[in-house]
């Protein structure tokens, strides 16, 4: 059986199978009906772990297994694969979500925060820093900056980022500004988000900057998150941003935007 590598590397991200895993799957779809050792010989994969593998791809819904001997393995329809793989996807993230919500009333969250409460004692302020790559957990970041937000949020950001950011960060952003909150954007405005634009403005006081270009985003004059790359240029995958907790530097780069803010359009 001859699979490309591309194509066997798209099913892994979409799927979200291990090399072996979508080998053995894409081997068995060719042949509908099959048994391990046969499958093992078509899709090169050691026979001690085409078992294992087999076995794995039947309790995530891709496989069934044939009453028999030998014990065969029937291959089932891609939509019906979609759909199990939905279904599953969907439980697990229910039961994730229920265990970590529980977390919250238990001792094990107050035990973690009591580890992470003597660490951070003996952190020197330059050390909070770090680099976050892919453009998700760029968001996430930002997220977590803005729930803990207390006086200011100031964004700059891209005509593409407006829409972005309305999606990822809206909710956390509308309960920054109940908490009394000042949020700022700063972003060039055009008709591809201009509408967006309109729903941002009901949380944040939004000007069109169309001569400078940036993203970064200052949270309390404390926090600045900003992105290296064009987000226009880059995948999302390989979105970097740089992270540093210094109110020195935060600071300096809130005034430098307060000249720069006087300037700007409002929308």
């Amino acid at each position: 059986m001859i699979v490309k590598e591309e194509f066997l590397s798209r099913l892994r991200k979409i799927f979200d199978l291990n090399l072996y895993e979508v080998r053995v799957w894409t081997a068995l779809l060719s042949r509908g009906v099959s048994t391990a050792g046969e499958l093992s010989n078509i899709s090169n994969v050691p026979r001690s772990r085409t078992y294992d593998i087999l076995e794995t791809l039947e309790k995530k819904g891709f496989i069934v297994m044939k009453l028999g001997k030998p014990i065969k393995f029937v291959a089932l329809k891609p939509e019906e694969v979609i759909e199990r793989v939905k279904k599953n996807l969907a439980t697990t993230v229910v039961e994730k979500t229920k265990r970590l919500e529980k977390l919250k009333g238990e001792e094990v969250l107050t035990e973690l925060n009591s580890l992470f409460t003597q660490g951070i004692k003996f952190v020197e302020p330059s050390d909070l820093s770090g680099s976050v790559k892919g453009r998700q957990n760029v968001y996430n970041h930002l997220d977590m900056m803005i729930r803990e937000a207390e006086k200011t949020v100031t964004i700059v950001t891209t005509a593409p980022g407006v829409n972005r950011k309305m999606e990822a960060l809206m909710p956390s952003l509308d309960k920054a500004k109940r908490r009394g909150v000042k949020i700022r954007i700063a972003a060039p405005i055009d008709e591809s988000n201009r509408e967006i634009a309109k729903e941002l403005s009901k949380v944040a006081e939004i000007k069109n900057m169309q001569k400078m270009r940036a993203r970064f985003v200052i949270v309390d004059s404390e926090q600045l998150l900003f992105m290296v790359l064009d987000d226009e240029k880059v995948h999302p995958n390989y979105d970097v941003a740089i992270w540093l907790s210094t109110d020195f530097f935060a600071q300096a780069m809130e005034q430098l935007f307060e000249a720069a803010w006087k300037s700007f359009k409002s929308l």
